[in-house]
């Protein structure tokens, strides 16, 4: 099983590599000259992109394919006064320059929209909102230029006190929403509410391809085991909306994210790195099935965690001949 690391939008080795700089909307009404000021929030998105690219060219130097941008590439791009603005036509050719680079060189990337962004709210004015949101992500990855295989990962949201209800009404709103917004989507389960067996079901209902996220299964759970539940999770990667845009001949690896607990008594924040033997216990149980899978790192050191995880892969194959290291972010791993 070929397994390939990658990160989450920042790095903490590259200095001053920000792709998240921004502006508050305090700050923007501060300006009395509203095209000084949106010319300002266009320098800004400038920036961001030409710092992802910077990124882009860093994970290409340590063979990092697989990389989460951050949603704040634009700022204020929501915003409700702000959205007579066209911050994708105006930088155009900012975006594209990002997204040939990303094909160019064979690259799995994503979005994470925060946690505003749910469907599963009963609040008519929380998913205009959050539509909106799931809207502009996608916006941004069509300006790139990027398939549909460049997904918007999300969770269900809230339970509202009634969760069966409240995974209904996801369902509802997911399936009224775009075709190019759906095809976009995968479905990640939380550390919270909505456990990996139950974001399960929803991705069965709508044929999402599910992220199982193995942190956040291990401190919300019924007693089951993550690999337990990954013959079920692989099969909602072989669904039509996953498998949109994906060539013929070629495949899109399931997605996992991994992180590891700060402390006992803090078990859901996440710790600078990763722990290598609970995650390779996972990889070694799912090995036998799984040609592939992508694993994205969702420790406080970024990139530094994946340098931090490979040494600890390199150590590893030294004691098990089941392991070997490929390169600078992946390893083959036999069951």
């Amino acid at each position: 099983m070929i397994v390939r690391f990658g990160y989450v939008a920042m790095s903490t080795v590259i200095p001053d590599c920000s792709p998240s700089k921004t502006m508050t909307m305090a700050s923007f009404k501060k300006l009395e000259d509203r095209e000084a000021a949106l010319a300002r929030l266009e320098s800004l998105t400038r920036t961001n992109l030409h710092n992802t690219l910077r990124l882009l060219k860093h994970n290409t130097g340590s063979d990092i394919k697989v990389y989460r941008m951050t949603s704040k590439l634009v700022p204020l791009a929501t915003h409700p006064d702000l959205q007579d603005w066209k911050p994708l036509a105006a930088l155009a050719d900012d975006f594209a320059e990002v997204g040939d680079y990303v094909k160019r060189h064979g690259m799995r990337v994503s979005f994470h929209p925060d946690h505003f962004t749910v469907l599963s709210t009963p609040r008519p004015e929380v998913l205009v909102n959050s539509i909106r949101d799931l809207q502009h992500h996608t916006d941004m990855l069509r300006a790139m230029g990027l398939p549909a295989t460049a997904k918007n990962n999300i969770h269900i949201g809230g339970a509202y006190g009634d969760k069966p209800t409240s995974a209904a009404r996801f369902e509802d709103h997911f399936r009224e929403l775009p075709l190019e917004l759906q095809e976009r989507v995968t479905l990640e389960n939380d550390d919270k509410t909505f456990n990996a067996p139950e974001t399960l079901a929803v991705c069965q209902h709508l044929g999402l391809p599910m992220v199982l996220d193995i942190h956040h299964q291990w401190v919300n759970n019924e007693g089951e085991l993550p690999w337990e539940l990954w013959p079920e999770i692989l099969k909602t990667w072989q669904t039509p909306l996953a498998l949109k845009d994906v060539l013929p001949g070629e495949h899109l690896p399931p997605k996992i994210h991994v992180s590891s607990p700060r402390s006992p008594s803090d078990p859901r924040s996440h710790a600078d790195g990763v722990e290598p033997v609970p995650l390779l216990a996972f990889l070694q149980r799912i090995a036998e099935d799984t040609p592939a899978v992508d694993v994205m790192i969702e420790a406080k050191l970024k990139d530094g965690a994946l340098f931090g995880l490979m040494e600890s892969m390199k150590e590893a194959a030294k004691a098990d001949h089941r392991i070997t290291v490929l390169d600078g972010a992946s390893v083959n791993i036999e069951p």
